[in-house]
């Protein structure tokens, strides 16, 4: 049993024995009973801190030449270590997966986001039991643990009332966690748990609530906590923004900080960038811009409408970027009064993959819509300027801007095979232990090598069991050897990538990559096949920044890397390769299980549930029925019945003036309603919405008819309904509308029904564009709307 205490192996560790009793009496127990003393890591075991930028490539922040001012950054490396060579997984989920486990994305379930995860092994989106966290293994060795932000790491299916919650954060090894659980967030009306349950921002943005300055008022009050009442145990933080993603939000004023600093346009932009990187030696002298991406105009191609739309969209990403990193200099502010900087393992990751082209090529005010394929023009963008950054937007910035924001690399986000999509800036700073200020470390490392890390600075060893289960080898490597060892040579030596296709390897120096398709197709054409993928080499070594494809030369390098990547990926459960995006969304293509599964008629009891499109009763493409029973008071009742989705795209059953109504949003674009003429008299009621889809493919019109008890009271056609998702932000809410309104009928939050909401049952059709027919569907869909 000792021993078990003194090699940490198995953990949770055990108890240490009672020392015997050696006498009735206790004033005659020889030796007397000491207090069994709380649980510690090893002497010298320091504090850690690890902060996540969502969406940011290596060339947007000031720290490694970029455009957007990022001052916390610039302080912790001006005093700390810049990491050239970092690499991600190339998007969300993988990425945070791999960086709390220390394996490979697909080694523990995540090879793609939870909302498309499928039945195969690397792709479940399901954390195995036998690869442990890093916050279980800190918290089971005796740190307090907790985590502020976005999360994207449980099962989608998981994330509902009735759990289970073993997968979510607070079930991971964190003693605390306050955020989200999903791809991105509304900033000004954001749907935030508090552990498992529920909350609501106690602000309006109008009180100057944002919630990035949320989530760091709720560490710094955490820390303060901590250290106020067990300042003898260390504390690792956990501190994941939803920024830089989409939507981008953020105060006037951080916009109107660059305005008109992008009026040069992107192709300057990234000459800019490289210049800067050279001075600031992130990148070798002899560096060379990688090849612009075919089919994406340069900045002289556009008119002056397309310039003005795609400077303005830049303006407000870099006031994001830059009041995102001013909220983390206010964690470091706050651990410094504590004097405990020093003594703090601060870890800033500048991306969890490269800037994103989730845009399109022009960009957009509502990313939903054009990830199903609907475009905004430069004009509409235009505008609706004076808007950008508020909550009627929902903003995500072109191509051209995201290629520069990796400069000087390759492609962007999805893109495992090239470095515009898996290499960010990475900060690392240590004072009582990094012996250099401002250093440069050039040695390959990826995001599996954080855990071990941090395990090898506490002096912490790599448990061999957790909770009973042993535990699958952690397949990162520490990077402590270069803290104070510029010149050390790599130890990372081979690492492979992987993608929705996209693919991957490195070793020592050389790379082998195959592109598959382009990231702002979200929805396919028609089906790629990856042996008709082309492969291209570089050799790294001399060639930074994989600008000259050498495969003619050295076809037999290229075919060892080949094979090579075979290996790792069987190895690593990569296989069976999945290119599919949008249409993973629904669970039934991805195959995967989902909550409600094969249930056509569910009932909800009461107001107040909140749920996620997961776990909400999936009412696209198909004829549905919505029932609300209610009681109506002697003087009326407003408000929302039940509501799905917002102000970008969603429907929703409510009460305005007193008159049962029927919305539904598609897009942000166009508003359908059914009013009825008469107000609700007093007493119960039954209020339905029949929908009666048209069938023929996805995202087909339909009509809904409003009932009042029983009887026709309105109808509307809806000429188009949104086939994929309403959005990763708003949530399926019974007796209010939670985040951003479906429609301005009712207040932003303030819309909860003033009557009695007894139940609301929802009636679901078979599905009308499922399994064989879905492709044809799909096709059907695009031809619509080209």
């Amino acid at each position: 049993m000792a021993d078990q205490r003194a090699t940490r192996q198995h953990l949770p560790i055990p108890d240490a024995p009672d020392q015997p009793a050696t006498a009735i009496d206790v004033r005659d127990q020889q030796p007397p009973h000491q207090p069994t003393q709380p649980l510690r890591p090893p002497e010298g075991a320091p504090n850690v801190v690890v902060v996540l930028i969502d969406d940011m490539g290596f060339g947007a922040p000031s720290t490694f030449g970029g455009p957007c001012h990022m001052p916390t950054a610039d302080r912790l490396a001006g005093n700390g270590l810049r990491y050239t060579r970092f690499h991600v997984t190339a998007i969300c989920s993988p990425t945070r997966q791999s960086l709390l486990t220390g394996r490979n994305h697909h080694s523990v379930g995540m090879g793609v986001t939870t909302e498309m995860a499928s039945a195969s092994p690397g792709y479940s989106g399901i954390r195995p039991r036998s690869a442990a966290t890093l916050a279980q293994v800190l918290r089971g060795n005796g740190y307090n643990t907790g985590a502020f932000g976005k999360w994207h790491q449980t099962p989608a299916r998981d994330v509902s009332p009735a759990g289970p919650f073993d997968r979510w954060p607070t079930g991971e090894g964190f003693e605390k966690f306050y955020g989200f659980l999903c791809a991105e967030m509304n900033h000004w009306y954001p749907v935030l748990f508090d552990g498992t349950v529920p909350t609501e921002p106690s602000r309006k943005p109008e009180d100057g609530y944002h919630l990035s300055e949320d989530q760091v008022d709720q560490a710094i009050d955490w820390v303060h906590t901590q250290q106020t009442l067990n300042p003898d145990s260390p504390f690792f933080v956990y501190l994941p923004f939803g920024a830089t993603h989409a939507p981008y939000h953020v105060p006037r004023e951080y916009r109107e900080k660059y305005r008109g600093r992008f009026d040069h346009g992107w192709d300057k932009q990234r000459e800019i960038t490289l210049r800067r990187q050279k001075e600031l030696g992130v990148v070798p002298e002899d560096a060379e811009l990688a090849s612009w991406a075919e089919g994406v105009p340069h900045w002289d191609e556009l008119t002056d409408a397309e310039r003005r739309s795609a400077a303005s969209l830049m303006e407000l990403y870099a006031g994001f970027a830059e009041h995102t990193d001013v909220q983390v200099g206010r964690l470091v502010d706050a651990i410094d009064e504590a004097g405990e900087l020093d003594n703090t393992l601060f870890i800033y990751i500048l991306g969890d993959n490269g800037a994103s082209a989730e845009g399109g090529l022009g960009g957009t005010l509502n990313e939903h819509r054009f990830a199903s394929g609907i475009p905004d023009t430069a004009e509409y963008i235009n505008a609706h300027d004076d808007a950008l950054g508020d909550p009627t937007t929902h903003a995500h910035y072109p191509v051209g801007w995201a290629l520069a924001m990796n400069t000087p690399y390759q492609w962007t986000k999805q893109v495992a095979s090239h470095f515009g999509g898996t290499r960010d800036g990475m900060v690392v700073h240590w004072p009582d232990r990094i012996t250099e200020r401002g250093g440069i470390r050039n040695q390959f490392h990826h995001v599996i090598d954080v855990m071990p890390t941090i395990l090898e600075a506490a002096g912490l060893p790599e448990p061999s069991s957790v909770d009973g289960i042993a535990q699958q080898p952690i397949e990162g490597t520490s990077m402590l050897y270069s803290f104070n060892d510029a010149g050390a040579p790599d130890r990372h030596t081979v690492q492979y990538f992987e993608m929705v296709g996209h693919r991957g390897i490195y070793h020592d120096g050389w790379m082998a990559v195959a592109r598959h398709g382009v990231p702002w197709e979200m929805v396919q054409s028609e089906r790629q096949y990856f042996d008709d993928d082309v492969w291209e080499l570089y050799d790294t070594n001399v060639d930074w920044t994989q600008a000259r494809d050498i495969s003619a030369e050295h076809p037999g390098k290229l075919r060892e890397l080949q094979q090579l990547f075979l290996i790792e990926a069987a190895k690593y459960n990569v296989f069976p390769l999945d290119d599919r995006m949008t249409e993973r969304e629904n669970p039934k293509e991805a195959g995967r299980l989902d909550l409600l599964g094969e249930r056509r008629t569910i009932t909800f009891h009461g107001p107040g549930l909140r749920l996620t499109e997961e776990t909400a009763p999936n009412v696209k493409n198909r004829s549905h029925t919505i029932t609300a029973q209610v009681d109506v008071g002697p003087d009326g009742a407003e408000g929302v019945l039940v509501a799905q989705g917002g102000r970008f795209g969603g429907w929703s059953l409510y009460v305005w003036q007193g008159r049962p109504c029927y919305a539904y949003n598609y897009f942000g674009l166009d508003v359908h309603k059914a009013v009825a003429p008469d107000a609700l008299t007093a007493g119960r009621h039954e209020i339905t919405m029949e929908f009666s889809y048209a069938g023929g493919g996805v995202g087909r019109g339909g009509t809904a008819m409003l009932l009042v008890d029983g009887e026709k009271a309105a109808e509307t056609r809806v000429d188009a309904t949104i086939p994929y998702y309403f959005a990763f932000d708003e949530t399926f809410d019974l007796g209010c509308d939670r985040a951003s309104p479906v429609t301005d009928d009712y207040a932003t939050v303030d819309n909860a029904f003033t009557g009695t909401l007894r139940q609301v049952r929802v009636d679901l059709a078979d599905d009308l564009c499922s399994d064989g027919a879905s492709e044809t569907a799909r096709e059907q869909f695009r031809a619509a709307h080209d």
